[in-house]
């Protein structure tokens, strides 16, 4: 089966009106071919599809988009959406009930989401071809997350997310693990989303692709499994000072073959295009090298780089939250930081306990 996995979708300010007027030439240019030919297209859909305007009380924007969004997916061939990620509850019930008639009036499915946690576990399955597919859509916890008396996003697990791909792969062919998390504009994952990216492709996944990070990242081929550590942004345009915003990594993906191939997309002013060649070989190029530091360890160093770099961020929300005169605001931060794994990631990191450095001078 010839699969097209893409990440981040959003309409923006940027570009809101032509996904309204459906303007498929303004919105991906020279990229249309690239959605010709596939058995099956996944896109994670980042945002509500609703005109409702009363938003949840959360940290970060918002995001919500045209309703008319869903045609536009099902122009390029969009077969299902993930709505396992961080954005899709942004705007309540009455938003997810506005995408989730808008999705089905387009003949699109999705999954990643469910009336409660329970329910949001069900995988998603392709037969097509004589091949059996499961496709599984976890995200972090951050707003989205479904709970045991709530409808909301399929979130991992540590035990019933890895029970739920081994029973998978004892009835399919392939395995496809859709993992939204990793730390946003890092391009390195954390020493925890890497030993559990490899525990899923140990306990069956033969496919791994992390999003959420808004970046490409690093590729490494472990026991037979391909594992992304960040994807980019598919369709995200945005005026962003953080380049790797602009760029994202096309994933095309043969179940039969187990074969993975990476292309690369850009931002233009207001939709996606293929860059030319040596902007292309560009992006690849520095991919490649990423790839490089995961078999040499040099990952590491990055991923400390990274959280020394947003030290003050972190610093400033354990520093505030419960003292004297703090804000419900600056209190809550910290319950947001806490309840993340990508944020504990940079606390561990940044606050070591004891335990790492006793006796490492003892003989």
């Amino acid at each position: 089966m010839k699969m097209l996995l893409l990440g981040d979708v959003c309409p923006t300010v940027n570009n809101a009106e032509f996904f309204e007027k459906k303007d498929m030439t303004t919105l991906f240019g020279n990229s249309m071919p690239i959605f010709e030919g596939n058995d099956f297209t996944f896109v994670n859909l980042e945002c509500a599809l609703t005109e409702h305007d009363v938003p949840i009380d959360k940290y970060g924007p918002a995001l919500k988009a045209p309703i008319a969004t869903a045609e536009v997916l099902k122009n390029i061939g969009v077969d299902c959406c993930g709505l396992s990620n961080n954005h899709v509850f942004d705007f309540g019930k009455k938003g997810i009930r506005d995408m989730l008639e808008s999705l089905e009036q387009n003949e699109i499915d999705y999954t990643g989401f469910g009336d409660n946690y329970e329910d949001s576990r069900k995988n998603y399955i392709i037969d097509k071809n004589g091949e059996r597919i499961a496709l599984i859509a976890v995200c972090e916890h951050e707003y989205s997350y479904a709970l045991e008396n709530r409808m909301g996003s399929r979130a991992y697990d540590e035990y019933d997310t890895m029970e739920d791909v081994r029973k998978a792969k004892e009835t399919c062919d392939r395995v496809i693990v859709i993992y939204h998390g990793g730390k946003e504009f890092c391009c390195y994952p954390s020493p925890r989303l890497r030993k559990l990216c490899r525990a899923l492709v140990k306990n069956g996944a033969d496919v791994v692709l992390c999003q959420h990070s808004h970046c490409i990242g690093s590729y490494e081929k472990y026991n037979g499994g391909h594992i992304l550590y960040g994807q980019g942004n598919f369709h995200f345009v945005k005026d962003h000072s953080f380049i790797g915003w602009h760029t994202s990594l096309v994933v095309k993906y043969d179940s039969k073959t187990n074969k993975i191939e990476f292309s690369p997309l850009k931002c233009n002013e207001h939709g996606i295009e293929i860059p030319e060649k040596e902007e292309g070989d560009n992006i690849m190029n520095d991919f490649n090298a990423r790839n490089e530091e995961m078999l040499n360890g040099k990952w590491l160093d990055g991923w400390k780089a990274f959280c020394q770099d947003n030290k003050p961020i972190y610093f400033d929300c354990v520093a505030t939250a419960f003292a004297p005169g703090s804000t419900p605001r600056q209190d809550g931060k910290f319950s947001h930081f806490l309840d993340c794994e990508s944020h504990t990631d940079v606390w561990r990191e940044l606050f070591p306990s004891l335990n790492l450095t006793n006796c490492l001078d003892e003989e």
